[in-house]
């Protein structure tokens, strides 16, 4: 089974004249690959992490990037060894661009469409000992000082400003929920998903 460990909880919030803001960052173990999803923006706390999980840069195989924003994909550039997948491609840092197969992975992780956020958006389902884990990212996500309300009624109607498509959104989270144990979201608490 795939092993998760989440390395940096994602944050939101204002300070003084600027938005504060990183993804979280979670690292699989599946096999001998490392994979790292959403590599954020806060480079101090995402090295911090990799020495704290005796990892450098090097030793990263594969960055799934959940979707293109920039608060969850700046640092991508800092594993120069390993292949990025973004949406239905991998891209290498030699310049080459491939398509992605449904399984590049173990049978552990799959990666699914949750459209709504952005019409990109990818969750990365991960099978692990504790359960299906859903590393959705902006599919869930809530600034530091909103409540995170974790009850079906408001997981599926909380307010993404951001959203590109609202009706898309709900149909994603209802998704999401239905497959996970566990859910991981860019900013915030992972949680417990009540059925």
């Amino acid at each position: 089974m795939a092993e998760l460990k989440v390395l940096i909880e994602g944050y939101a919030k204002e300070e003084e004249d600027c938005e504060s803001a990183s993804s979280t960052t979670v690292l699989i173990k599946d096999g001998k690959l490392n994979i790292i999803v959403d590599p954020g923006m806060n480079r101090k706390f995402l090295m911090n992490a990799l020495k704290k999980e005796n990892l450098m840069p090097k030793d990263i195989n594969y960055v799934i990037l959940s979707h293109y924003h920039l608060d969850h994909s700046l640092l991508t550039g800092i594993f120069e060894n390993a292949k990025i997948i973004y949406a239905n491609d991998v891209y290498s840092f030699d310049g080459k661009i491939s398509e992605r197969k449904n399984k590049v992975f173990s049978n552990d992780i799959e990666i699914i469409k949750t459209p709504g956020h952005n019409s990109d958006c990818r969750t990365i389902l991960v099978r692990t000992k504790k359960g299906v884990i859903a590393i959705c990212e902006d599919v869930f996500w809530w600034k530091d000082d909103e409540e995170q309300r974790v009850d079906e009624k408001n997981l599926i109607n909380h307010e993404d400003p951001y959203a590109t498509d609202k009706e898309k959104l709900k149909e994603s989270r209802k998704l999401v929920l239905e497959k996970a144990d566990y859910i991981i979201p860019g900013h915030g608490k992972m949680f417990k998903v009540n059925k």
